[in-house]
């Protein structure tokens, strides 16, 4: 990555727009300045090479990475595990829940979320139009986009469920999901959901068990060559299948196009969760795989994080990828698989940054405390964490790793 972009001359005014990051550690062992401006990295250059016309953070013992994207949560019934009687769907307390889930989602670093919500049976699109009001008032902190649900889709049960996943999105719903596991007629539903996908242009997201050979293979084909995407997840029972059946899956999702989303944290309400999805043969037949969060503290994972460095851990941690590979899941892949432009540490790129403490990525992964969060080039969210020792003095002589605060510098704060 060079070096790139000239600097404003001594005594240029300072853009109010811009902010510099200094002293930022790179996954490539480089120490950098980054200047951002106009929710862009408008120039990277060696430590202390980019003049300071901007307000600052100083990212000193920070290692500073693409922001993680969130592509499975399910704002609606976020944080309901210990509600006491029925959960409540009105549309106030959604859209506070949903918007508290996105907070902390954000706080974790994933500056844009993917949430599924389910329509129709009683709640209709209650909890849809809470999440689309959570979107808009999370704009210009993280980026929300709605995922509609639906619970059947064919025969007579499903007319209904067919006539309001439309006018779901309509209402602004940006991808058709749905689980066809959950309906009598799983290839009908997979066709509905493509075929109302296919009239508005939207990308699909199915949740599936993905233990039946035959219904992927059969998705598969429907969807080879769609348009602008298809993800299923979160696949789990491909790893109970046998070897080379679930390897010939995977080739036929890879031929597809199709990304699977696994979640390492644990299931959703939309699908049983029983082991993980096999990342590594997934990869080896060259499947997009990303990772998603599932369920954030509901009856599905009451002790769920909503934490995409969780997620990276977990990957690396079981499922036998490389700390580099565990990140770009919920990073690289991640946005891809969302449509959204990638991002690079690199002049140009969207400003959608993570800082870390920490110097190596495998460090971060293990001991992600100390967060910085920056979206459209300002930070939204910051999470300070200090390490110490009840006797210092051995600390001190044994070099204990600590962590610490940092001078911000003048508007470092979210």
């Amino acid at each position: 990555m060079p070096d790139s972009q000239p600097q404003p001359p001594d005594g240029a005014p300072a853009d109010t727009t811009a902010l510099l990051l200094r002293g930022a550690r790179l996954t490539d062992g480089r120490t950098v300045d980054v200047r951002l401006s106009g929710g862009r990295i408008e120039a990277v250059g060696t430590a202390g090479s980019l003049s300071p016309h901007s307000a600052r953070v100083d990212l000193n013992g920070f290692l500073l990475l693409p922001a993680p994207a969130e592509p499975h949560a399910h704002g609606d019934t976020a944080l309901t595990a210990d509600t006491p009687g029925p959960v409540s769907y009105a549309t106030e307390d959604v859209q506070r829940r949903a918007t508290e889930a996105a907070l902390l989602q954000l706080g974790h670093g994933a500056t844009a979320i993917r949430a599924h919500v389910r329509t129709g049976d009683v709640q209709g699109l209650g909890p849809l139009e809470a999440v689309l009001q959570a979107r808009r008032s999370l704009r210009g902190l993280a980026d929300l986009t709605a995922v509609a649900v639906p619970r059947l889709l064919t025969g007579v049960a499903g007319a209904d469920g067919l006539a309001i996943l439309r006018d779901a999105v309509k209402m602004g719903a940006g991808v058709v999901g749905g689980c066809p596991d959950s309906d009598p007629d799983p290839a009908g539903y997979a066709e509905a959901v493509l075929k109302v996908a296919t009239e508005h242009g939207c990308p699909v997201d199915l949740h599936t068990h993905g233990d039946d050979p035959a219904r992927l293979a059969r998705l598969a084909a429907m969807v080879g060559g769609l348009r602008p995407g298809v993800s299923i997840g979160p696949c789990a029972g491909l790893s109970q299948l046998p070897r080379e059946v679930a390897s010939r899956v995977a080739d036929q999702l890879a031929a597809a196009g199709v990304t699977v989303v696994c979640l390492p944290q644990g299931g959703c309400e939309a699908v049983e969760q029983r082991g993980h999805a096999p990342v590594r043969l997934l990869r080896a037949a060259g499947v997009r795989v990303t990772a998603g969060s599932g369920a954030l503290r509901d009856v599905s994972n009451p002790v769920g994080r909503g934490d995409p460095l969780e997620a990276a851990y977990l990957l690396a941690a079981q499922g036998g990828m490389r700390a580099q590979e565990a990140y770009g899941a919920v990073a690289g892949a991640a946005r891809e698989a969302m449509g959204l432009p990638e991002v690079r540490v690199e002049a140009g790129f969207p400003a959608e940054l993570l800082a870390v403490r920490g110097e190596q990525l495998a460090g971060v992964l293990s001991l992600a405390y100390s967060r910085i969060v920056i979206h459209r080039g300002r930070v939204v969210a910051r999470t300070s964490a200090v390490r110490e020792y009840c006797d210092s003095a051995a600390a001190v002589a044994l070099e204990l790793p600590r962590q610490g605060r940092q001078d911000t510098g003048p508007s470092g704060g979210p």
